[in-house]
């Protein structure tokens, strides 16, 4: 009889902790991304996993620094859903019905990959698991985290307080169960569903009752130039590059954005990262 808790996950190696800090690369740009975030994860001095889903769309060389930094990398396989639910969930049809109006998301973006969020469910090897999108940064230890309920996840706050009772899926804390997975299949290829905001929608809709963790634990970067006076550097735990990443060549907010971008730069190369409560805070525009 076949264990549900591999089907579609290929573990390499065992964990180490009880705990984990998930992300998932699908392809190059985020293997980047999960780099730099790995590093900022490690630096905090957590003893937990930092575990990386990936989706065979990273090339090996990308995913050879991350083991080498110290990651578990476990493979995982699309979610077994129905070919209509892919077709509506393409990005042709996900950025056409649901189109994002306040920035711009890089072309290397996938919406049908996000659904493979769902696999950490099934990582029941570990107490809780705290997954963070690769376009992120943490800044200072969130192990506290691990002892929140599930689900928790921070408002989707970048442009103004109304956004309070939406969700981001940026970073949410779990309990891996098989019996929650196979819930969540279920509930979500129904017949015509759309996930505007593909896993952000859905589980925001599975948990309706979700446990709000402040904007700190996962703050926005669009927060940086759009409400300045919620941005305090000391407090940030979790730094969230929606939208644009800090690493695209030909980046539309680079002048706006420079020190979030030479953040990430400094960690993704390991050198020069500075002391985070030495930063300076936006300034509100006169």
């Amino acid at each position: 009889m076949s264990d549900p808790a591999n089907e579609g996950v290929h573990r390499s190696v065992d964990a180490k902790y009880p705990f984990a800090f998930v992300t998932l690369v699908t392809n190059n740009d985020y293997a980047m991304g999960a780099l730099a975030l790995a590093r900022s994860i490690f630096l905090t001095g957590t003893p937990a996993d930092v575990v990386v889903l990936h989706t065979g769309g990273a090339p090996e060389e990308g995913l050879k620094h991350l083991a080498d930094l110290g990651c578990r990398l476990i493979g995982v396989d699309h979610l077994p859903l129905s070919e209509a639910f892919n077709e509506r969930h393409a990005r042709k049809n996900i950025h056409g019905e649901a189109p994002f109006t306040k920035g711009r998301k890089p072309g290397f973006h996938t919406p049908l990959d996000n659904f493979c969020k769902l696999r950490l469910w099934q990582l029941v090897e570990y107490h809780a698991a705290v997954f963070i999108d690769a376009d992120a940064l943490v800044l200072k230890n969130i192990d506290k985290l691990f002892f929140y309920p599930e689900f928790s996840a921070a408002p989707n706050v970048y442009e103004s307080l109304t956004d309070f009772h939406r969700m981001n899926s940026g970073v949410f804390v779990a309990r891996p169960d098989v019996e929650t997975f196979a819930a969540m299949l279920a509930a979500l290829d129904q017949p015509e569903a759309f996930w505007k905001r593909t896993d952000q929608t859905f589980l925001q809709e599975f948990f309706p009752d979700w446990h709000g963790l402040p904007v700190f634990m996962n703050m926005l970067q669009y927060v940086w130039f759009n409400m300045p006076e919620l941005w305090n550097w000391s407090d940030i735990g979790v730094l969230h590059y929606q939208y644009e990443k800090p690493w695209e060549d030909d980046h539309p907010r680079a002048v706006e954005l420079k020190p979030l971008i030479d953040l990430w730069w400094a960690y993704f190369d390991g050198d020069g990262i500075p002391d985070i409560a030495t930063l300076e805070n936006p300034t509100k525009p006169a």
